[in-house]
């Protein structure tokens, strides 16, 4: 299916198909990713896995995780985070932190707070941060044109 951002109801459609587990293609700052939902209620549906799957990554490879504020990056780790860093968000700069898996153990994940206001309705809508993905095989240039992207990946995907 597609969906435009023109589209008075598409941040709320995009965010439906998230919170329930399906693989979206969305516009980010930089380029098309491919999205899912970062969220412990929801590991069942294994988004992370279904989007490797689709681009022949390896399932060690972790994912940026998109945020909706600034401030919820505060959620996610006790570390720190200069104010001359966050003065550049929302925009396209990822920021490292230290964060904690379940097991107690520390393991570092890449955040950014999209400058598109669209995109910041769909993570908000979503409850939770939102995995993302460059479009494309793993090891093969981005595909950043969305007929391109629908031809090579739309059977694979539930919304772009």
């Amino acid at each position: 299916m597609i969906c435009r951002k023109s589209d008075s109801e598409s941040a709320s459609i995009a965010a439906d198909y998230i919170r329930r587990g399906k693989v979206v293609i969305l516009p980010t700052d930089t380029v098309y990713g491919f999205s899912g939902i970062v969220d412990g209620r929801h590991y069942s549906f294994h988004t992370d896995r279904k989007i490797c799957e689709i681009k022949g990554r390896a399932e060690t490879k972790p994912f940026i995780q998109l945020l909706a504020s600034p401030k919820d990056l505060k959620k996610y780790t006790r570390d720190v985070v200069p104010d001359e860093l966050l003065a550049k968000w929302p925009g396209p700069l990822t920021i490292i932190v230290h964060t904690f898996e379940k097991g107690g153990s520390i393991v570092t994940t890449a955040f950014r707070c999209p400058g598109d206001e669209w995109l910041q309705s769909v993570i908000a809508k979503c409850g939770a941060p939102v995995y993302s993905t460059s479009v494309n095989l793993s090891g093969q240039p981005i595909i950043n044109n969305v007929a391109d992207i629908k031809s090579t990946f739309g059977s694979k995907v539930d919304l772009i």
